[in-house]
């Protein structure tokens, strides 16, 4: 028989909802097991219900003693609105991470991270990690709008220096990441930069990180990028998440989710990314009179 009295002890709970920008939620979670091994670079896969498709989030943040895991997800296709739609003391069907191989974090002297729209989430731990090992960091946040941009305070409470650029001049410098990149590389006694950075770190859309491997191949900077295409599994055996890195097929769930930007298939992995664009625009709109309406 119920209390009436949540129990957000049980693993899978959402324990706290918090509205980042339009259509942009973050989520805490309880899961002890992924708080206690979850690396930076590291992610998840979840299902809203037992009908549902599993999707791959990014473990933006992790708290052992409380046991839970922040993530960071867009609304953008079913699942993610049906999970967007979920209060604090709701259950996920299930979770599973975390998965994916670590950011080598590391002292590379230099640093500069890059985000674009969510992707500044995937750079939040990645960016912590790498300045706690003694790096610079230099930050470049982008997004269409000022109302999208997510997480500037905590960025900027990390990084030495920070961009910003929004796609309509509403916030920071009007244009794209990569534009702010170009200059800080071409132009380095304009900027507090005086040297090449070691590692450029990168996640956003495909075409803002296909941008950023062009602007820095010219300089032979070790650039990485971390990928989220079509994903099932999440265990490598479904082989939705294959792409090709320097002529070789990867899958990202089991050897990424991070790459060589240089070594990208770069038009594969858009093409790919497009194969179920028509169903995820029609299951948008489906309605199943069977049943609640979840999957």
């Amino acid at each position: 028989m119920s209390t009436g009295i949540l129990n957000l002890n049980r693993n899978n709970t959402i324990v706290s909802k918090k509205i980042l920008g339009p259509n942009i939620k973050q989520i805490e979670v309880v899961s002890p097991s992924i708080a206690e091994k979850a690396l930076p670079g590291q992610f998840i896969i979840l299902r809203v219900s037992s009908k549902g498709e599993r999707i791959p989030l990014t473990i933006v943040r992790k708290d052992t003693n409380s046991g839970t895991i922040t993530l960071v997800f867009q609304e953008v296709g079913r699942t993610t609105k049906l999970l967007g739609e979920l209060e604090p003391g709701a259950v996920l069907h299930d979770l599973v991470g975390p998965l994916g191989h670590p950011t080598e974090i590391k002292n590379y002297c230099t640093v500069i991270v890059i985000g674009g729209g969510v992707g500044i989430a995937e750079i939040l731990p990645v960016s912590e990690g790498l300045k706690k090992v003694g790096n610079k960091v230099i930050g470049i946040l982008g997004a269409r709008t000022k109302e999208l941009l997510i997480f500037e305070n905590e960025m900027r409470s990390i990084c030495d220096e920070l961009y910003i650029t929004t796609d309509d001049g509403s916030y920071g410098q009007k244009g794209l990441v990569s534009d702010i990149l170009k200059e800080l590389l071409n132009n380095l006694p304009a900027y507090p930069l005086t040297h090449l950075p070691a590692l450029i770190y990168a996640v956003g859309p495909v075409p803002m990180m296909r941008k950023v491997a062009e602007v820095t191949k010219p300089f032979n900077i070790k650039t990485i990028v971390s990928l989220n295409p079509i994903m099932v599994d999440g265990t490598g055996m479904c082989g939705s998440c294959r792409i090709s890195v320097g002529n070789e097929t990867k899958f990202a769930c089991v050897d990424g989710p991070e790459f060589d930007a240089h070594l990208v298939n770069w038009e594969e992995l858009q093409n790919r990314l497009k194969l179920f664009s028509e169903q995820e625009k029609s299951i948008l709109n489906f309605k199943n009179p069977n049943c609640s309406g979840d999957l």
